[in-house]
């Protein structure tokens, strides 16, 4: 018996890096988990991969495609017991580069989006549910290039307070802090240089390396189960020491 056997669990960009990391292990313990995400052929590879898993494609940062999804999880027939809201996109420009469009884009997936999961999960919530959000050590640490993603970062954590403390008598809410891991989005913002970049990061991080998706789904993992039962309003860091040290 996994330690989510019989449960139903919601993974938001599922498809590629952490979110799919997660919806393999949630479901090796035991979960039914529905993944979704904006590209449907990743999508359909990333259930094969998960097993136990629903596919529902969709913009998190579309209210109409959150309902949608939602009203596969309630066709499911047992509620919801973990929630991870995990879709997330960054976009390297300074000051000077960042645009409306961009700066919008950013905070449409990684606030928005946040917020319509959330929201729009309330009334499938089981007593009990555990609610994770995905902030990241970008949300304190200032990088150059960053700021728009570091912001929208701080939102999601200061989402959770919140949430933690409106939700708390029946859900738990809390956030993941990844740090540098190794997931597309490297090569979505360096391209043909998101080697040496990943090469250079490890090297100033007590670890020297950066994080395999698994590590941090093993951390998301442990908030989702009753293993964490007392752990409200938390933020996780799963950053090889880069804001620890």
């Amino acid at each position: 018996m996994g330690q989510l056997e019989g449960k139903t669990a919601v993974v938001t960009g599922g498809s590629t890096g952490i979110g799919l990391a997660t919806a393999k292990r949630l479901a090796a313990e035991g979960a039914h988990v529905f993944i979704t995400g904006r590209r449907e052929p990743e999508l359909e590879k990333a259930v094969a991969a998960v097993g136990n898993a629903t596919a529902v494609p969709g913009d998190v940062s579309v209210a109409a495609d959150v309902e949608c999804l939602y009203r596969h999880v309630r066709e499911h027939g047992r509620g919801l017991d973990v929630l991870f809201a995990n879709a997330g996109v960054n976009h390297l420009a300074t000051l000077d580069e960042l645009t409306e469009d961009i700066h919008d884009a950013v905070f449409d997936t990684n606030v928005k989006g946040t917020f319509l999961t959330v929201q729009k999960a309330l009334p499938l919530l089981n007593d009990g549910a555990s609610v994770i959000l995905t902030a990241s050590t970008a949300a304190e640490g200032g990088a150059a290039g960053m700021s728009a993603y570091g912001a929208s970062k701080a939102a999601v954590r200061a989402y959770a307070r919140a949430w933690a403390g409106e939700l708390g008598s029946r859900v738990r809410v809390n956030v993941i802090s990844p740090g540098p891991v190794s997931t597309p989005m490297w090569d979505d913002a360096f391209g043909d240089r998101a080697g040496e970049m990943m090469a250079t990061v490890a090297a100033g991080l007590p670890s020297k390396r950066v994080a395999h998706p698994d590590e941090i789904a093993a951390a998301v993992t442990f908030l989702a189960s009753p293993e964490s039962s007392f752990v409200y309003g938390a933020n996780l860091y799963v950053d090889g020491g880069m804001n620890q040290i």
